[in-house]
C-alpha cells in the first residue's frame, strides 16, 4: 500500500551564493525543525525525491543532509515509513519551566567588573583622540610584498602552527633590536611573542599574582591595566605619580605588601613623565630583597624625539626580576596585532604553559612576515618617517595648544611619545568637556577615565594620526568648549 502523500515541509530558502555548502544549509534547516519539535517524536520527513523537488535541489544533496542527520540520531529509517523523528535522550524529565532569557543569567563577579570598565570608545577615530595612528604612513606595498611572497610559498612550518613562543626569526629579531635600541638583556629564547600589549599584562599579571594578591600601579595609569589584574583576581593598589613618574618609596610608604609593580618608566602613561635612574634603582632594590616582581611596559618608546630611546629599566637589573614587554600596535598598526614579552630564564616554562592553556600559539602568517620586515631594514626606515612625521606633529599641537589654550589648561609633553597633556583647573569636569568635545567632531581623552583615585582634571590629546592644519584647528574648537 503506497504511503500518504506528505505537506511540502515548509523550510528556509537555502542560499546560493556558494558560502556555505546547500547540504549543509539543509540539515542545520532540518536539525532546527526536529529540535524546535515543529515534528514530533515519530513524525515523517519527506521522501528524498519529494524534498528534492520542493526544493529545486539535487535529490544527492537531500540524501547526504538525511544521511547526517540519522548518523547523529535525529532520525530513524524504518521499513515502508521512511525516516522519522527519532525521541532523543534530553535527560531526566523536568517538570519546572525553562527560565526566560530575561531572568537571572549568572557570570562571575570578575567578569562583571570587566565588563563594565571596558567599554568602546566612540571617539577613537576623531581628532586629538590618543588612540589614532595614521595609516597612510605605513608601507603597505612592502607589506604586501611579503605577505605575498610567503604566502606563495608557505611551507609545512608555516601551516602546522608553531611554537607557543612565537616564530623564531621575529623572536631573534625582537632580541636583537631591543638589546641595540634599549639595552634590554636577552636572548631569543626570553622573547614571547603576544598579540599586542594587552596580552602580555594579561599573562604576566596570571603569572605572578594569586588571587587577592596585590600589584602596585601608576595613577593615572592604563585602564588595560586594571582590567588584567582584575581579571586574574589581582588586587589593584594605586600609587600617585609625579614629575618623575612612579616613586618607589612612596609606594613602600603606603604599605599592603604588594607582589609586583607595573609600570611605564620611559615614558608614564598617561603624564609623559621619565623616571630617573635613582628611582629605577630603588624600585629594582624592593624587588630584590621583597621578592617582587617588575613589569615594564614599554608601549611608545620608538617614538622619543629629545635624542635616542631611553634604556630600558630592565637592563639595569641584575637579579633578572624584571619581565618587559612591548608592542607593534604603534610602530606598524594595531590590526597587526603583535607584540613581546621578555621574562627571565626560569620564568619562560611557566610561561608557555599559561600561553598554551590561553590559546596556543599565535598565527604565524604575520610573525614571518613581520620577521622579514624587520630583517630587510624596513622596519628601521619606517620608524625614521614615523618619527620625522609624528616629530612635526607634536610640534604643531604644542604650538596651537600655547597660542589658543593659554589660560584655559596647562600643558605638559614628555619627550617620547604621541599624546601630550592638558591639566585643566582644579575641579573642572574632564569627563563632561570631553564629551562635549565629541559633539564637536573632537575626541580628546579625559585624563579621569585613567584614575583609581582622585586627582587633577587634564585632557590627553594624541596627534599622531592628523596632519598639523587638522591638529590646529581641533585645538580651535576645544578652547571654544573649554571657554564656553
Amino acid at each position: 500500500m503506497p504511503r500518504t502523500a506528505l505537506p511540502p515541509l515548509l523550510l528556509p530558502a537555502l542560499g546560493r551564493d556558494g558560502a556555505e555548502p546547500l547540504q549543509r544549509q539543509l540539515y542545520l534547516a532540518l536539525r532546527a525543525v526536529i529540535l524546535q519539535g515543529r515534528l514530533a517524536v515519530g513524525g515523517r520527513l519527506p521522501s528524498s525525491r519529494a524534498l528534492a523537488a520542493q526544493l529545486g535541489i539535487s535529490r544527492n544533496t537531500v540524501l547526504a543532509a538525511y544521511g547526517q542527520l540519522q548518523a547523529e540520531g535525529y532520525v530513524d529509517s524504518r521499513p515502508a515509513s521512511g525516516l522519522t523523528v527519532a525521541a532523543l535522550d534530553t535527560g531526566p524529565a523536568r517538570t519546572d519551566p525553562i527560565p526566560a532569557l530575561c531572568g537571572e543569567r549568572r557570570i562571575s563577579r570578575r567578569a562583571a567588573v570587566l565588563g563594565a570598565g571596558m567599554g568602546g570608545d566612540t571617539a577613537d577615530a576623531l581628532p586629538l583622540s590618543p588612540r589614532g595612528s595614521d595609516a597612510a604612513l605605513f608601507p603597505a606595498r612592502e607589506w604586501s610584498r611579503l605577505l605575498a611572497r610567503r604566502w606563495r610559498r608557505p611551507g609545512a612550518a608555516l601551516l602546522a602552527g608553531g611554537d607557543a613562543a612565537g616564530y623564531l626569526p621575529l623572536r631573534q629579531a625582537i632580541a636583537e633590536h631591543l638589546g641595540r635600541s634599549r639595552g634590554v638583556r636577552c636572548v631569543a629564547g626570553q622573547v614571547v611573542v603576544v598579540s599586542g600589549s594587552q596580552q602580555a599584562l594579561d599573562l604576566a599579571a596570571r603569572l605572578l599574582l594569586d588571587p587577592g594578591e596585590g600589584a602596585w600601579i601608576e595613577e593615572p595609569g592604563y585602564t588595560g591595566l586594571k582590567a588584567a589584574l582584575r581579571a586574574a583576581g589581582a588586587v589593584p593598589m594605586p600609587v600617585p605619580v609625579d614629575g618623575l613618574g612612579f616613586d618607589p618609596r612612596a609606594a613602600e610608604r603606603q604599605g599592603g605588601g604588594a607582589r609586583a609593580a607595573f609600570i611605564t618608566p620611559s615614558h608614564q602613561f598617561p603624564t609623559g613623565a621619565t623616571m630617573p635612574v635613582e628611582r629605577r634603582l630603588a624600585l629594582i632594590d624592593w624587588a630584590a630583597h621583597s621578592g617582587g616582581w617588575i613589569v615594564e611596559d614599554d608601549y611608545d618608546s620608538d617614538f622619543r624625539y629629545g635624542g635616542p630611546p631611553l634604556a630600558a629599566l630592565q637592563g639595569l637589573d641584575p637579579g633578572q626580576r624584571t619581565l618587559y614587554c612591548g608592542t607593534f600596535s604603534k610602530s606598524m598598526f594595531p590590526g597587526l596585532r603583535l607584540g613581546w614579552l621578555v621574562v627571565p630564564p626560569d620564568l619562560v616554562a611557566p610561561l608557555l604553559a599559561l600561553r598554551a592553556a590561553a590559546d596556543g600559539a599565535p598565527p604565524l602568517l604575520g610573525q614571518a612576515a613581520m620577521a622579514d620586515f624587520m630583517a630587510e631594514g624596513l622596519f628601521q626606515a619606517h620608524l625614521r618617517r614615523l618619527r620625522a612625521a609624528y616629530g612635526e606633529r607634536r610640534a604643531a599641537v604644542l604650538a596651537a595648544a600655547r597660542t589658543h589654550l593659554g589660560g584655559l589648561a596647562d600643558i605638559s609633553a614628555g619627550e617620547a611619545g604621541t599624546h601630550i597633556l592638558a591639566w585643566l583647573p582644579e575641579g573642572a569636569d574632564d569627563q563632561a568637556v570631553a564629551k562635549a568635545a565629541r559633539a564637536q567632531g573632537v575626541g580628546p581623552a579625559p585624563l579621569g577615565r585613567y584614575r583609581l583615585l582622585p586627582g587633577r582634571p587634564g585632557l590627553i590629546l594624541g596627534y599622531a594620526a592628523w596632519t598639523p592644519a587638522g591638529l590646529e584647528a581641533a585645538v580651535v574648537v576645544l578652547a571654544r568648549i573649554l571657554r564656553s
